[in-house]
């Protein structure tokens, strides 16, 4: 790199106001990139269960990532990356498509509508209304809900839990000597280690070895190669139903979508941001440029062919190597955007549960900790809180403890006379939920 294109950088990225330097900002950003490679395995794993392509979700996965990432850093130039979001995947495979028979066109429709909405309402500056309408409480339980209900599917998808006629749910007795459930097991217990060694990119590495012992031992069948061109996108892109998604049927499924990037993604900035000691006077300056990218990126990754894309909270692995400006960002770009010629070691692994279910486990771990943050004390916050949590997982639909917290909740301040302190917004929310349910059924 020249020393003009090196100062042209610097000064693009303002690299020395943040007190940092080429050198440390592309370590910070490979450093993220291995910190959330796992997504590039996982999210196609779970969206071609749907009848998606698989090749094809894989490509606009690191496209629709690249993309993102590649406009924080530009536009916002916070060392925050973005990819589709785990859990909101998780509802679009198993909930949305699997659970409620709707096509994974309509649901792609969805998602645009959602990124459209949210588009429009960080413009319109509606969405800190919005979010300063719902109570800390449900935020946390949703964060913690959707964590408990990921792990759930990778316990299911690994097969350590089965159906049981007389407990609905067990432990597989298989466990002690299947070889693919003990499989399983050494790739968790090895990403534990991993974490709780501290080590940089602990899933991805612990997916990866995972795979090479599957390999090794023959439980998984080897690659057919390392590097390969791209498969097309053709069956996914341009494929989403707008027309279908408008549907009054899928208002809750939009507003899921949008509900969980909305508090995901601010959470994630605010977290990270603080993190990089970007915050002023506990305020995200430039918090509107973050937030239209993510809506962007959420747009154009529907358009191309995968869930809603969000900041990722592993982009704070980025900032403890000394990321603090959006150069971290567009190298964690590039190296989504080359993983696209990766695909036969992605085709080979991504579809074993033993290699992905760890990730969804210890995913599910990070996320249940924001339930820490409620106050369990106070009986009218934790009924709410609790019930959100816990009816994800036992009726298999973020939707559905999302909505049984937004009824319970004014309905539990109003008996105990704190009727004011609830904001109008949740009455709405409230209501809108109870004729859901009503006219409409199960969500």
């Amino acid at each position: 790199m020249t020393e003009k294109k090196a100062s042209g950088i610097s000064s693009f990225f303002k690299l020395e106001e943040h007190k940092t330097n080429i050198r440390t900002e592309i370590l910070a950003g490979v450093t993220t990139f291995f910190a959330m490679a796992y997504i590039i395995l996982v999210n196609p794993s779970f969206l071609s269960k749907t009848g998606m392509d698989f090749g094809a979700v894989f490509v606009a996965t690191c496209l629709a990532s690249a993309l993102g990432s590649l406009l924080m850093g530009v536009i916002a130039n916070y060392p925050i990356a973005l990819a589709p979001g785990m859990g909101l995947n998780a509802y679009f495979t198993f909930v949305v498509c699997l659970g409620m028979g709707i096509p994974w066109q309509k649901a792609l429709g969805a998602v645009f509508i959602s990124g459209v909405i949210f588009l429009l309402l960080t413009v319109t500056k509606v969405r800190e209304m919005i979010i300063n309408s719902i109570p800390s409480s449900l935020k946390f339980a949703v964060s913690g809900g959707i964590g408990i209900f990921i792990a759930f599917i990778g316990m299911k998808n690994a097969g350590l839990i089965i159906a049981n006629e007389a407990t609905f749910i067990a432990l597989n007795p298989k466990l002690s000597y299947d070889p693919n459930l003990l499989l399983t097991i050494f790739g968790l217990v090895l990403t534990v280690i991993l974490m709780l060694r501290k080590v940089t990119g602990a899933i991805f590495i612990g997916m990866i070895v995972t795979g090479i012992l599957g390999v090794i031992t023959g439980l998984i069948a080897p690659p057919t190669g390392v590097f390969s061109m791209p498969p097309s996108i053709a069956p996914t892109f341009m494929q989403m139903d707008i027309a279908g998604a408008l549907d009054l049927g899928l208002f809750t499924i939009v507003f899921s979508f949008l509900f969980v990037d909305l508090f995901d993604n601010a959470g994630t900035l605010v977290g990270v941001a603080n993190q990089a000691g970007l915050l002023k006077d506990n305020k995200l300056p430039k918090a509107g440029r973050a937030l239209v990218t993510d809506s962007v990126a959420t747009m154009a990754g529907a358009s191309m062919g995968t869930s809603t894309v969000t900041s990722y909270i592993e982009s704070a692995s980025g900032v403890a190597s000394g990321g603090r400006t959006g150069l971290t960002a567009v190298v964690t770009a590039i190296c989504l955007g080359l993983s696209v010629f990766f695909f036969p070691l992605v085709k080979a692994f991504a579809s074993v549960a033993a290699i992905t279910s760890p990730a969804l486990i210890i995913v599910g771990v990070l996320m249940a900790g924001s339930l820490k943050n409620i106050k369990w004390d106070d009986f009218v916050v934790a009924v709410p809180a609790f019930l959100t949590m816990i009816m994800m997982p036992l009726t298999y639909s973020i939707a559905t403890g999302i909505a049984v917290g937004f009824i319970l909740y004014p309905i539990c301040q109003v008996v105990v006379g704190n009727w004011k302190k609830v904001h109008p917004i949740m009455y709405i929310l409230a209501v809108l939920f109870i004729l859901r349910f009503i006219y409409l059924g199960a969500i």
